[in-house]
């Protein structure tokens, strides 16, 4: 039984391997294959790309070419993943630094993934930071401040643990 799919654009050659699946007013690069209980609605994603079970990308986040976004993955509002990027398990990214239940004049926050960056499993990013050109982020890390270009950092705040060419 699918949930339901309504107002995507897909390349003819997109997979959805998936019988369970919401997916909304989506643009989809050919070539990309999806996978079981996912949560699309109003973003794009680019070619080549591999989407894991129980992700959910929100409305305006913007996924590059040849992305590898894993299982649980959050990714709202407010994110631009350039390519080849790679998500870990349960990686969370935030949109709000001051969360309330309700706010009428609430904007995201956006957050800047850049080409080639690797985002380890259970790390969280804070909202308004970038993470660099070809730097990874160490598992379990919460990034509250930018990434520079082709670093590693680990830890909780994140901190520069070593440059990589």
């Amino acid at each position: 039984m699918k949930i339901l799919i309504n107002f995507f654009s897909i390349a003819e050659a997109m997979k959805l391997l998936a019988k369970y699946y919401i997916i909304e007013d989506a643009d989809i690069g050919e070539n990309t294959i999806i996978r079981d209980f996912v949560n699309i609605h109003g973003c794009k994603i680019g070619k080549d790309c591999k989407i894991a079970p129980f992700v959910d990308i929100q409305k305006g986040v913007v996924i590059g070419n040849r992305c590898k976004i894993e299982p649980f993955a959050f990714i709202p509002t407010g994110v631009i993943i350039e390519d080849d990027v790679f998500i870990g398990q349960h990686v969370c990214f935030m949109n709000d630094k001051t969360p309330k239940a309700y706010d009428p004049e609430w904007k995201p926050i956006s957050t800047l993934v850049k080409k080639g960056a690797s985002i380890g499993a259970g790390a969280v990013i804070i909202c308004g930071n970038t993470v660099g050109k070809g730097a990874l982020v160490g598992a379990g890390a919460v990034v509250t401040k930018d990434v520079p270009p082709n670093t590693v950092v680990v830890g909780n705040p994140a901190k520069l643990l070593k440059k990589v060419k």
